[in-house]
């Protein structure tokens, strides 16, 4: 049975000693409550890790980075390795993210050599795909996430890829407050799924957790994971508040 997950990407967000307490109220939150039946993770940023890693109760919540470099080591000033980010007690990375893909201009098969590069690592790569407004009123929308998809996952091995988490992101909705609704989401959630089935079988398609990502917040996060392939949503703003966040990892 696919896991259900809740994760927070903080981007650039927070000093340390602003991460280290919003990650410990989410803690006490889950604690106190006793939240069992999501996955939750934090995604701080790099100069975070290590704190966030001894701040939580690690059977309770994960911890991933929100990027990873491309290669293993050697001289690329300013990178962070997979096995750097392992080190730090990390179980996952987001990879593909809508502002890595955009800013830094970063395609798909550099986002492909870095999920292989997670994977060597035994880290659980957050792999985020989706269209712009653009591909969307073209209808461009399913072309551009099967070829995402395609491009950036679909030579990976059927073991490789049972350890991967998928994020769809209609970029038009990050940071808009647009969000997609549950229906738009879920056919786009239902084509990725079918996709995978294809490449794979319906074992591993049924397996996958597949996240939304797009201005999921405490509001609607119900109605979105009530879709029967929603499996979960990739928080941004709404996880710098830990009430918030609390709400949506409760929204099952």
């Amino acid at each position: 049975m696919r896991k259900k997950i809740v994760a927070g990407n903080w981007k650039m967000n927070t000093d340390i000693r602003e991460g280290i307490t919003l990650a410990k109220e989410v803690n006490r939150l889950i604690a106190e409550n006793h939240v069992s039946y999501t996955t939750v993770i934090l995604s701080p940023p790099f100069t975070h890790l290590t704190e966030i890693v001894k701040s939580v109760n690690l059977n309770r919540i994960s911890v991933s980075a929100q990027n990873c470099s491309s290669e293993p080591k050697g001289a690329f000033t300013g990178e962070v390795s997979a096995n750097m980010i392992k080190s730090t007690g990390c179980t996952h990375v987001i990879i593909g993210h809508s502002e890595r893909r955009t800013y830094f201009k970063e395609d798909n098969f550099l986002l492909n050599k870095k999920v292989k590069h997670a994977l060597q690592n035994d880290l659980i790569p957050i792999f985020c795909i989706g269209e712009i407004l653009k591909e969307r009123e073209e209808g461009k929308l399913f072309e551009v996430v099967k070829t995402q998809l395609e491009e950036g996952l679909f030579n990976l091995s059927r073991e490789e890829f049972s350890n991967v988490v998928i994020a769809y992101e209609p970029v038009w909705a990050i940071g808009t407050g647009i969000t997609a609704t549950p229906l738009q989401a879920q056919e786009m959630h239902a084509y990725i799924r079918k996709l995978i089935a294809e490449k794979y079988d319906a074992e591993i398609a049924e397996n996958t957790s597949l996240l939304y990502g797009g201005s999921c917040n405490a509001g609607n996060a119900k109605d979105l994971f009530s879709q029967a392939d929603i499996d979960g949503g990739l928080i941004g703003g709404a996880s710098l508040k830990a009430d918030d966040f609390y709400k949506i990892i409760t929204s099952f």
